[in-house]
């Protein structure tokens, strides 16, 4: 109820911690694709390992480059933009998409993998 209120609406998206959305990359990754939604600028900088940039904003007239056959895991700064993006998804019908939360800045505070 207060989703529709504040103006979101549509599928509930799953949110993975840094640490859960890594094991799952890189115990599958060949059903899994980890999608960084940064600006160019920011990925450059350093990026999860193994993550390829559509930046949110040309998401969505990039989101077809994602398959839909794979687990989508996206990942932002903190894990708004991000969720924003998964939200573009499941209204384009990806059914399996998650959000990771806390985003790169977690990602690094845990010290898992970056590029």
């Amino acid at each position: 109820m207060f989703d529709r209120l504040l103006g979101r609406s549509g599928p509930s998206i799953p949110n993975l911690s840094p640490r859960d959305a890594w094991e799952r990359y890189s115990s599958a990754p060949g059903d899994t694709v980890l999608i960084d939604v940064r600006e160019a600028w920011e990925f450059s900088r350093g990026h999860a390992k193994g993550a390829r940039n559509i930046p949110l904003s040309a998401f969505t007239g990039r989101h077809k480059e994602i398959p839909t056959n794979k687990h989508a895991l996206l990942i932002c700064q903190s894990g708004h933009r991000s969720l924003r993006a998964a939200h573009i998804l499941a209204g384009h019908g990806y059914e399996r998409v998650s959000n990771i939360s806390g985003g790169t800045t977690v990602w690094r505070m845990s010290h898992l993998p970056m590029e």
